[in-house]
Formats: C-alpha cells, sequence, structure tokens
C-alpha cells in the first residue's frame, strides 16, 4: 500500500522525533567529520534556521498567548530562574573551573543566556504538560531574544568581551522573531488552515534543517576544535553539571510558586532545553572559536540529559517518543 504524501511525511516525523536525542550529535560529527563538505551550507544557515522557527511558530496562536497571560505566575517564575538565576549561577561556576579563561566563560554564559529550544514543545506534549505556557514561553522567548542574548552578556561579562549587539539583535531577528511573525500571522488568518495543510511537511523538514545548521556551524571550527584536547573533559563534565541545573532549577521554582503538575512540567523542559542551533550561530558568528566549545558539547548532552532526569523527576510515564 503506497502512503499518501502527506501520511508518508508524518510517518518521517514521528521516526526523527523518536531519534531526536541523536540528531543534534549527528549533526556535530557530520560538520567535525565532514567540514569540506557542510561549510558550504553557512551562507544558508539564516534560511535553515528560519524554516525550523515557522515550523514551530505555525502552531502559535495569539488567543493561547493572551489565555495564559492573564495567570503570568508560571512566566514570572521561568523570566527568575531562567533570565536572571541561570546565567549568574554559568557564569560563577564556569569562572571558579576556568578562571582566566575568557573565551570559555563567555561561551557558558552565552549558552545559557539563550532562547528556550522550539523542540521543548516535544518534550512537553510527550510528558503531558501545559501546552498553551509551552507555546507561550516559545513566543516571549523568541520576541525577547535580540534584547536578552547581547544585554546578558553586556551586563555578566561587560568590557571584557567586545560585542557587536546590534549585529547580533539582526540576525536573531532574522532568524527568530520574523519568520515566527510570519507562522503565527498564517495561522490567525487561516484559522489554522494553513498549519494543517503544511505541517505534516514542514515538521520533518524541521529536524533536518536543524541537523544541517548544526553540522554547518561546526564545520566552521572543525580544523580548531580537538576532542583529544584535555579541556574536553572539563568542559563536558562543567556542561552537564549547568545543564542539568538548569532543568531542576526550573523544576524547583514552579513547585516553590506552587504551579500544577502541568506547568511545572512545562516549565522544566522549557527551563532546561536551550536552541543550540541559534546560538551555535551566534557564537560562530561573533565570538573566537574556544567560545563555541561548550555549545558544541552541550549539543552532545542535552537531550539525554533531558530523558534521564525527567524520567527521574517527573512522575508520570511518557508514552513514547512519536505517539
Amino acid at each position: 500500500m503506497i502512503l499518501q504524501p502527506a501520511k508518508a511525511a508524518e510517518a518521517v516525523n514521528t521516526q526523527l522525533e523518536r531519534f531526536l536525542p541523536a540528531l543534534t550529535p549527528m549533526g556535530v560529527a557530520l560538520g567535525y567529520f565532514l567540514p569540506g563538505v557542510f561549510i558550504n551550507l553557512r551562507p544558508f544557515i539564516p534560511l535553515l534556521f528560519g524554516t525550523m522557527t515557522l515550523s514551530g511558530a505555525l502552531r502559535l496562536k495569539a488567543a493561547e498567548f493572551g489565555h495564559t497571560i492573564r495567570s503570568p505566575r508560571p512566566i514570572f517564575a521561568y523570566l527568575v530562574a531562567v533570565r536572571l538565576i541561570m546565567p549568574v549561577i554559568a557564569m560563577g561556576v564556569s569562572s571558579f573551573f576556568f578562571k582566566g579563561d575568557i573565551d570559555t566563560i563567555t561561551g557558558f554564559i552565552l549558552l545559557f543566556s539563550g532562547p528556550m529550544a522550539v523542540s521543548s514543545f516535544i518534550w512537553t506534549t510527550i510528558y503531558n504538560g501545559d501546552k498553551a505556557l509551552g507555546l507561550t514561553l516559545i513566543l516571549l522567548e523568541t520576541l525577547m531574544a535580540p534584547l536578552v542574548v547581547p544585554g546578558t552578556l553586556s551586563l555578566l561579562m561587560g568590557a571584557r568581551v567586545s560585542l557587536e549587539m546590534s549585529s547580533i539583535a539582526v540576525l536573531l531577528i532574522m532568524m527568530v522573531v520574523i519568520p515566527t511573525c510570519i507562522g503565527v500571522t498564517l495561522n490567525e488568518i487561516s484559522r489554522g488552515k494553513i498549519p494543517l495543510l503544511v505541517s505534516p511537511y514542514v515538521n520533518p523538514l524541521s529536524k533536518i534543517c536543524l541537523m544541517l545548521v548544526i553540522a554547518a556551524n561546526t564545520s566552521s571550527v572543525a580544523s580548531v576544535i580537538r576532542f583529544d584536547n584535555p579541556i574536553i573533559l572539563k568542559v563536558t563534565m562543567v556542561c552537564i553539571m549547568l545543564t542539568s541545573c538548569s532543568f531542576i532549577l526550573t523544576r524547583f521554582t514552579g513547585i516553590v510558586v506552587k504551579c500544577s503538575y502541568e506547568k511545572c512540567t512545562t516549565l522544566f523542559f522549557s527551563g532546561g532545553l536551550r536552541n543550540i542551533a541559534s546560538i551555535a550561530t551566534i557564537a560562530v558568528a561573533f565570538f573566537p572559536e574556544a567560545v563555541v566549545l561548550p555549545i558544541l558539547v552541550s549539543i552532545v548532552f542535552q537531550h539525554t540529559i533531558s530523558a534521564i532526569l525527567a524520567k527521574l523527576l517527573m512522575r508520570k510515564t511518557p508514552p513514547g517518543i512519536g505517539h
């Protein structure tokens, strides 16, 4: 029996979701071992990333945003934990372990200043979290990113790093804000018909784009990154520590402000998963190669840590990726 195109695309998407934790490390491996191939994708990164953002934005509705805003306690909890506390923790921990290594410290601060991952919505759905809150946080983070990322770096690192704040903001607007506005507008004016029509095809494409963006960014620094360098183990340990901390912090924050289980679940994934592709793109475009190292290491471990901690800290058992 031959599947219809939409059904076939949905089947591909289901399989890609099942292997989501492996897609990003695969992108690192492709870019590292085949830099001559994937370096050619560098000029297309804004387009590839915009496709990913558009895919997620097609699910956003202004009404969901408005409904969640009327109960803002989880949003404030998220902003305090992720936008205020976590970058300071990242700076403190990385400064302790990498005294005087400004590039590595900057890499960790950049990693935990970046916007949340759109893929957090997938995990939120799997664990029966509050979808409206998840989509609202994605939209809010998207709109804030051009100010928050350069602003946090400037505030915490000051004159110790040279920042092109306007250039970073413009890149984030092109890759994240504009595609989000287009996606929300298309959803609203078509009353959900356009997302229903194109999502079966755009969803698997977005996951392939994610892998290609990571491969292209990795290829740019492959010649100077040596995974046999002793600093790799140290960066890996600190990366695992800080990433785990970000999940646990938002889980704890949700409990402190007495959120429901569904909202706590959303905060857990939204606070722990960073948009590594956008962060890596910024790092490669505007910073020395050493800044990229913590971000590349995070790509390898982020979703694995998410899966492990979710099983340990979430009381519900997920039905399985893609179901």
